[in-house]
């Protein structure tokens, strides 16, 4: 940060970062379907960098510190109920509740359930069903049903804690749409989204791999910080160690691996 800069009473610094773009706001194929299920220009991404360490018990003072920083406010964009128009925050904001998403799935086949509990049919169609109405939505096929009828035979199909999965959460804003909504009758549409969209905002993770080495009474414990790209939600991420090198300076004789995956 540099002299002068200011800090806000939290001694949180934020920035605000104009160059760091996300592509579903621009890949065409994504704003085509956005805008099939009216939601083109009623989303929006934007990034901000910190310069303490986030702690999670304290996520209040974070995030209450966020929205009084003065690189904040006139630059977080906001949808106006009023104008249906984007304006930024413009003043500072009185009182937080600070809700943790998690973001614990990494494979699309969280969502193989659906064909398992045949509300999608093996070739990718989804399921009709008699019209009902969830206010606001009207709900014509199993995959509303399971999205927003509590009291369906199939809403245990998710759990809570699946509910609350940002990725759940985010494949079921796509699939319910906005207000002037074309419903697709497959589901591929809607997957691919959703992993495309995920994929942009969650980037990355970081794992340590311990090694530990013992020869006789000794023990020498090895750390290797690796970055993990979530470049592919379907299939499983893997981080390559130069093993052979390990194995020549004889660090992997006898020798055993824990994984934490964070």
């Amino acid at each position: 940060m540099a002299s002068g800069e200011p800090r806000n009473s939290g001694g949180y610094y934020f920035r605000f970062l104009p160059q760091r773009t996300f592509q579903f706001l621009s890949a065409r194929e994504i704003t085509s379907r956005l805008r099939q299920w009216s939601m083109l220009g009623r989303m929006e991404a934007q990034a901000f960098g910190f310069d303490q360490t986030f702690l999670a018990y304290r996520k209040d003072d974070f995030f209450m510190a966020f929205f009084r920083h003065p690189n904040v406010i006139p630059n977080l964009k906001l949808l106006s109920d009023s104008s249906g128009q984007w304006v930024t925050l413009g003043t500072e904001v009185k009182k937080i509740e600070a809700i943790n998403v998690p973001c614990r799935q990494l494979s699309m086949s969280f969502f193989d359930r659906l064909y398992d509990e045949n509300i999608v049919r093996d070739s990718g169609h989804i399921v009709k069903c008699l019209d009902s109405f969830c206010d606001p939505f009207l709900i014509s096929d199993e995959l509303r049903k399971v999205l927003l009828e509590e009291d369906s035979e199939k809403y245990e199909v998710f759990s809570q804690p699946d509910r609350e999965e940002f990725l759940f959460c985010l494949f079921k804003h796509l699939c319910l749409g906005g207000s002037l909504c074309q419903y697709e009758d497959e589901i591929y549409p809607y997957l691919e989204t959703t992993k495309f969209i995920y994929k942009d905002l969650v980037r990355k993770k970081r794992i340590f791999f311990p090694l530990w080495n013992q020869s006789g009474n000794q023990q020498v414990l090895i750390w290797c910080k690796l970055y993990q790209d979530l470049k592919g939600l379907e299939e499983e991420h893997q981080a390559v160690l130069d093993l052979k090198k390990l194995q020549q300076n004889n660090i992997l004789k006898n020798s055993k691996v824990l994984v934490w995956n964070l």
